[in-house]
C-alpha cells in the first residue's frame, strides 16, 4: 500500500532540509539529525519503500484559491494561522500503516514540527 508522509515545519528560514534551520540547535545536533536523515533515506531506498520525496517551495510564494459561487478569490500564501507549514512530502510503499508511521516518526522534522501519514487512494 502506498502512503504519503507529509512533513510540517516552522523553520526560521525556508531552506531544505527544514530541520537544519530550526532555532536553538547546536551544530552537533544539526549534524546528528542530518546523519539520521541520511540513514533513513538509505534504508527506505534500499528496501524499495521510497517511491518519491520532494521539498516544497517557500509558503510565501504559495497561492490559495477559493471558488464561492461565481466568485474566484486568490490569496497570497497559505490560508491558515498555524506557524507550521507543509514543507514537503514523501511517498512510500509499505506493508502497513504501522510501517509508514514508523518511517514518519524517524524524520528529524517530527521532533520540532510534525509528520502526517495518509494512505493513498488507488
Amino acid at each position: 500500500m502506498k502512503y504519503a508522509i507529509f512533513i510540517y515545519s516552522n523553520p526560521t528560514t525556508w531552506a531544505h532540509p527544514t530541520f537544519m534551520h530550526q532555532e536553538g540547535l547546536t551544530q552537533d545536533e544539526r549534524d546528528a539529525r542530518m546523519n539520521e536523515f541520511g540513514l533513513l533515506m538509505k534504508e527506505i531506498s534500499e528496501s524499495g519503500e521510497l517511491v518519491i520525496g520532494q521539498p516544497l517551495d517557500d509558503p510565501a510564494r504559495a497561492r490559495t484559491i477559493r471558488l464561492q459561487g461565481d466568485s474566484l478569490t486568490t490569496v497570497d500564501g497559505p490560508f491558515h494561522e498555524s506557524p507550521q507549514r507543509l514543507a514537503g512530502y514523501f511517498i512510500v510503499d509499505c506493508e502497513s500503516i504501522d510501517r509508514a508511521v514508523d518511517i514518519a516518526s524517524r524524520f528529524p522534522d517530527a521532533r520540532d514540527g510534525a509528520t502526517e501519514v495518509r494512505a493513498l487512494v488507488e
